[in-house]
């Protein structure tokens, strides 16, 4: 019986993925094999020794450990792409929102007083505070063209728009999918200085903290609209907030209010909104459901942030499942331990990723406690499963 902790609410459609036969779940359990989570900071959380596996209903993993949980053997899951409908919907709203002044025009329409006819009059004098623009013929920059960025970028081509995207690590799946349409920026000062429109889709690291600055403004057009529906820090807000007091820019719409910008009249923050749909919700708990069961049953790993993907079907009795840091002859003391306890390998797969490695491996019998407990004292071997 496997144990999931859930330390936030995770959809019923992603649990109900994993057999109650097979499966405790709950939000307090002592010893588990997995945890499945959302938003919650593991930061400051005690690991727990029984621990194998971390997913996250969700792309971003800033409030899990990494680091710490790689150096115990432990993949760390996230779902990229499974919220990427409903982080684009909400980009295009955001467009339609501060082109054409939405937010304040709403709150001048709520403001007003007096009789219908007081009103109505009230309406066609200050209507013209509010006269916005329209988005054929415009050019968005989309920086980062992963499973949302590049949704994005289809999608706008077909509201009329240019786009120009910048992205040096795109893998050839994500260019697979983008229009031909989509110019490719050399630089991301490039891009800055073509777009009306800014949009960020990339991780919060170091390369990407304070990706927009004062400096970079500096580069861009005149009135420039900023959309950040990617992580609070990407955007040096105060930057921003002067450039648009000093009319160098004319709006910025993100999902990460504080007090230097939620009341900013030419800002709109939004409560971290980007994946908060009902269908977002289902499709990462089903996703990270899934990846945690191939995980903890079969070994397999898909979409980690840590570990390699390595997907082997089964070939034998028994499987074992090794992490291990990336170091020479690691592969050759794993499978002296075997031979040495009489044990034949019907197949195997090694793969590494920065300073980590894993190897399943597929044997002819089953494995005794003493093999694996062997295997657990090599030099360099972070965690051993029979699988």
């Amino acid at each position: 019986m496997f144990k999931i902790l859930t330390l936030n609410n995770i959809s019923v459609a992603g649990l109900d993925r994993l057999p109650r036969d097979k499966y405790e779940i709950a939000s307090e359990i002592v010893h588990p094999d997995a945890i499945l989570l959302r938003s919650f900071k593991m930061h400051d959380m005690d690991i727990p020794e029984s621990l194998k596996a971390v997913g996250r209903a969700g792309a971003g993993v800033n409030n899990i450990p990494v680091d710490k949980l790689t150096g115990m053997g432990i993949p760390v899951f996230n779902t990229p792409g499974a919220n990427a409908n409903a982080v684009k919907e909400l980009v295009i709203a955001a467009l339609l929102m501060a082109s054409r002044n939405l937010a304040q025009a709403w709150d001048y329409a709520r403001s007003l007083e007096g009789d219908d006819a007081a009103i109505a009059k009230a309406v066609e004098a200050g209507k013209k505070k509010y006269v916005g623009t329209e988005l054929p013929g415009k050019t968005i920059g989309v920086i980062g063209l992963g499973a949302i960025g590049g949704r994005i970028a289809n999608a706008v081509i077909d509201l009329g728009m240019n786009v120009i995207g910048y992205d040096p690590t795109v893998t050839i799946q994500h260019a697979w999918n983008l229009s031909s349409q989509v110019k490719r920026a050399l630089s991301f000062e490039e891009l800055l200085s073509e777009a009306d429109y800014i949009t960020f889709h990339v991780p919060l690291v170091d390369a990407t903290r304070n990706m927009l600055n004062a400096e970079r403004i500096r580069h861009m057009k005149e009135n420039a609209i900023i959309l950040n529906f990617s992580r609070g820090g990407i955007v040096d807000d105060a930057a921003v907030i002067e450039a648009i007091d000093n009319g160098k820019l004319y709006a910025y719409i993100n999902d990460f209010p504080t007090n230097q910008n939620k009341n900013h009249p030419q800002v709109i923050s939004l409560p971290h909104l980007g994946a908060s749909t009902l269908e977002a919700e289902e499709n990462c708990a089903v996703m990270a459901a899934n990846q945690i069961q191939d995980y903890l049953e079969n070994g397999n790993i898909t979409n980690s942030v840590n570990f390699p993907e390595m997907k082997m079907p089964r070939a034998g009795a028994s499987r074992v499942a090794i992490s291990n840091s990336n170091v020479p002859n690691m592969v050759g003391q794993i499978t002296s331990v075997l031979a040495d306890s009489g044990i034949n390998i019907t197949d195997m797969l090694n793969k590494s990723r920065g300073d980590i490695a894993y190897n399943l491996l597929d044997l002819e019998t089953t494995v005794e406690s003493d093999v694996a407990e062997k295997l657990k004292k090599i030099e360099g071997v972070l965690a051993v499963r029979i699988v």
